[in-house]
């Protein structure tokens, strides 16, 4: 299975999100599955594909030539997909994916996990997308979703497009029910 995993560039302020990377990466390459992710090689990113790595698993990366030097492209992958914008980037990691996982990130990490939801909304994928809701880090955004639900933007039933997990054993019990 491909594993699509957005995540930040950066490492954030709690050390668990490390650690949670590192443990979703043992996951992955344990389970025989292959990374696809932003092909970065600081933060959160380089954390992840590096674990993968490590243990044996295949690391698929999708990097916008842009971004190449900021996010240092990761030249250790078994493939680095170099493309020309951030739009094509998404596609190519909804398109390579068999389910999405959302770390803790910023706006981007948002933008890409959305992007899914709304996909799902709409009938146009039927995968599984995950928020990894390390230490509550997703318990706003569930908030907002909720309060979608309550003003009548979001049809109840929508929550069940996402799932919230905590740790790679809710995630690999979700994927195995």
């Amino acid at each position: 299975m491909n594993v699509t995993v957005y995540c930040g560039s950066s490492m954030g302020s709690d050390p668990d999100y490390k650690k949670a990377a590192e443990a979703l990466g043992l996951w992955i390459a344990g389970n025989g599955h292959t990374l696809v992710y932003g092909g970065g090689n600081i933060g959160l990113m380089g954390i992840i594909a590096d674990t993968v790595l490590e243990n044996g698993g295949k690391v698929i990366g999708i990097i916008p030539d842009f971004l190449l030097h900021c996010e240092q492209g990761h030249e250790g992958l078994h493939t680095l997909e170099v493309v020309h914008s951030m739009s094509t980037r998404k596609s190519r990691m909804i398109e390579l994916g068999d389910a999405f996982i959302a770390m803790p990130g910023g706006i981007g990490t948002l933008e890409e996990i959305t992007e899914v939801l709304t996909l799902k909304r709409l009938g146009r994928t039927d995968k599984r997308a995950f928020l990894y809701n390390i230490n509550g880090y997703y318990e706003p955004l569930r908030g907002t979703f909720r309060q979608m639900v309550e003003k009548e933007f979001l049809p109840e039933e929508e929550m069940e497009l996402f799932e919230f997990v905590a740790n790679v054993d809710e995630l690999d019990e979700a994927l195995r029910g």
